[in-house]
């Protein structure tokens, strides 16, 4: 496994991954230390892309993606690719979309276990009262990438708890 670190608006993120899949694009504050390995061509592409979306060039990802997790959570994950940049779902669209609105807390749970930030994007499931909830990578974090695609007017409704 392979990494590379870019600078972004909201922090350095670490790309990882093999010459087939992106398998993690994680937030720092802090720039990580990328691995010594060689860098495949697929983290360059993908470096490239975040690059593009921070710019406002770039709406989709165009890259393989892989990450380890359960069918559920890969159903979730799936579903997430699903939202339309600058649209939000709520998590309870979300566990609609997936059949059982009884599983609302475990598509949170299994949305929360994204460990491919933005490319997988987590950041467009909000609250059922519209309010700005959970996210890994921070809530700030989130806020900037709802209003960077221009799926967020709001402006305080922003739930710490």
């Amino acid at each position: 496994m392979s990494s590379i670190v870019i600078d972004s608006p909201i922090g350095f993120i670490e790309i990882s991954g093999t010459e087939e899949f992106i398998t993690s694009a994680i937030f720092f504050d802090k720039p990580p230390t990328p691995s010594a390995d060689s860098t495949p061509q697929l983290l360059f592409k993908a470096a490239n892309q975040f690059q593009e979306y921070f710019s406002g060039t770039r709406k989709e990802f165009d890259l393989p993606i892989q990450q380890n997790g359960t069918e559920f959570q890969q159903k979730v994950w799936a579903e997430l690719c699903r939202i339309p940049y600058g649209e939000t779902i709520s998590y309870l669209d979300l566990a609609k979309r997936l059949g059982d609105v009884k599983s609302i807390r475990a598509a949170g749970t299994a949305n929360g276990k994204n460990k491919i930030a933005i490319i997988v994007p987590c950041h467009r499931v909000i609250g059922t009262d519209g309010s700005l909830t959970g996210y890994a990578g921070g809530l700030f974090r989130k806020d900037f990438l709802l209003r960077h695609e221009g799926g967020w007017p709001n402006t305080n409704q922003i739930s710490l708890f």
